[in-house]
């Protein structure tokens, strides 16, 4: 595999000739999803800014066009109107000479004042490589991205790492405040805010945010959002470098707390002490919240099916990443459930007669009544029915395990091959959503999401079903092309 130089990771893109080859070279992969965002070249990561604005809903995500490898980040732009058909619509924003010279860093958006406004974390480094990190501001007008003045500096009384800040405008006060995930001096995750009485100016340093019970939680806290959904208040970052039980030897999370969040004194008040993994899949990282517009009640989430410091049967290809699928967000008994959009269904092309075959299409929806008792299914078994992404229902134990460990790519195998979900009130129905490289399950209508990269190869193939279930399979249409858009 190629070994990235500083200069190389970190080369300024002058020109789309530059890639062009590139892409037709990744367009080209077996493992090119169909419906799912994917990098135009090189590494996707964090997605970013998603919002609705002027009857679109408009997507970003940081973006390294060189390779799989991260350095030098863009913001790549992405566009839909019915959160299924997505378009590309080239880079928005570009790393600058000052505030931003290494990289425009995860951050969110805001509308208002008639256009888009963006903010994001600006990666500067010196001559020494010293980091120091800029909350930037950019308008969106037009589909192109024009800078601000950078709203604050890094804040001397933490460590270097200052990034990925949520705007939030509170209508109860008028003002608007931006949280950003931090590092204590003492090496503590946790989140800063700031508040102003505009969006454009006039930032002040308001606070940490005390979470009482998590002081001492991972080292640092990243993507942090609260969003209301349901009439509660959720709190969503990602802790770092922490073990977390049954989630094997991964150490960087995505989850979020259900409490109440005091904005006078900038305490999140948590229902109880437990951490809520957002996904319990092998591959799902920094989250990113949009509004309902029509529902103040509902969010829409989407995150990058990846994580942070692994590595993926693409990265020999010189192309990483996808997002998964928005999913809709509601609490439902003081936990947060997703479930795909009604809006998917469009993408349904020929139902398949599973009594006359058993070979699985790689891209296809696969939804599975479950009457009770154990239940196990194979998806790209081999043709003597071993292998496969092994889903398994132990009724007694009331737990549903996703295992990845007997297919034949296998990757990243040192954060665990197996995810399991205790299922208290039992299992009745399995919702998959499967493309070129990748799966997500959607458990009993949203009470569980597993979201996991794989890779089949040649003779992974047949789906099999051992277990009391009616099951309905779909092929799905492809909803996102490959278009050179840079």
């Amino acid at each position: 595999m190629k070994k990235w130089t500083k200069e190389e990771r970190y080369r300024v893109l002058k020109s789309a000739e530059e890639i062009r080859e590139l892409h037709e070279r990744t367009v080209l992969s077996d493992y090119r999803q169909h419906y799912h965002i994917q990098s135009v070249t090189g590494l996707l990561n964090d997605p970013n800014g998603f919002v609705f604005y002027d009857n679109v809903w408009h997507l970003f995500y940081q973006w390294c066009p060189w390779g799989a490898v991260h350095g030098l980040k863009y913001w790549y732009h992405t566009a839909s109107k019915d959160l299924v058909t997505w378009e590309n619509r080239g880079v928005c924003i570009c790393p600058g000479t000052e505030f931003d010279n290494k990289g425009a860093y995860s951050g969110s958006a805001l509308p208002a004042d008639g256009f888009v406004y963006l903010y994001y974390t600006g990666n500067h480094r010196d001559e020494d490589w010293t980091r120091k990190s800029y909350t930037c501001l950019a308008e969106l007008r037009s589909g192109k991205a024009f800078k601000l003045p950078p709203l604050f500096g890094p804040n001397e009384n933490y460590t270097e790492h200052q990034r990925d800040p949520k705007i939030i405008y509170r209508e109860e006060n008028g003002k608007y405040y931006i949280i950003l995930g931090a590092q204590t001096k003492d090496k503590k995750g946790c989140i800063i805010i700031y508040s102003s009485d505009s969006p454009t100016e006039g930032w002040s340093f308001a606070g940490q945010l005390k979470v009482p019970g998590f002081e001492d939680f991972g080292d640092m806290w990243e993507c942090p959002s609260i969003e209301t959904i349901s009439g509660y208040d959720v709190l969503i970052f990602c802790p770092q470098h922490l073990s977390i039980r049954g989630r094997g030897g991964a150490v960087h999370h995505s989850g979020y707390l259900l409490g109440h969040m005091d904005w006078d004194k900038l305490i999140f008040n948590p229902d109880n002490t437990s951490f809520h993994v957002l996904d319990f899949g092998f591959d799902s990282y920094a989250a990113e919240c949009a509004a309902n517009p029509n529902d103040r009640s509902k969010a829409t989430l989407v995150a990058w099916m990846g994580l942070p410091d692994a590595s993926y049967p693409t990265d020999e290809e010189e192309w990483s990443g996808c997002l998964t699928l928005p999913r809709e967000l509601r609490v439902r008994e003081r936990r947060l459930i997703q479930q795909p959009l009604d809006e998917l269904r469009a993408l349904r092309g020929k139902k398949l007669d599973l009594e006359a075959t058993d070979i699985l299409p790689r891209v296809c929806e696969l939804e599975l009544i479950c009457r009770g008792g154990d239940l196990s299914l194979r998806l790209f078994a081999k043709e003597d029915g071993s292998g496969g992404l092994v889903v398994s229902y132990d009724d007694s134990a009331r737990e549903i395990t996703v295992d990845r460990s007997e297919l034949e790519r296998r990757f990243n195998t040192e954060l665990g091959e197996q995810r399991t979900r205790p299922l208290p009130k039992g299992l009745f129905h399995l919702r998959f959503f499967i493309d070129r490289s990748s799966v997500e399950l959607f458990v009993n209508d949203g009470d569980a999401v597993f979201s996991s990269r794989i890779f089949p190869v040649e003779g992974e193939s047949r789906l099999i079903i051992d277990g009391d279930a009616s099951a309905h399979l779909w092929e799905l249409g492809r909803a996102v092309e490959d278009d050179f858009v840079v």
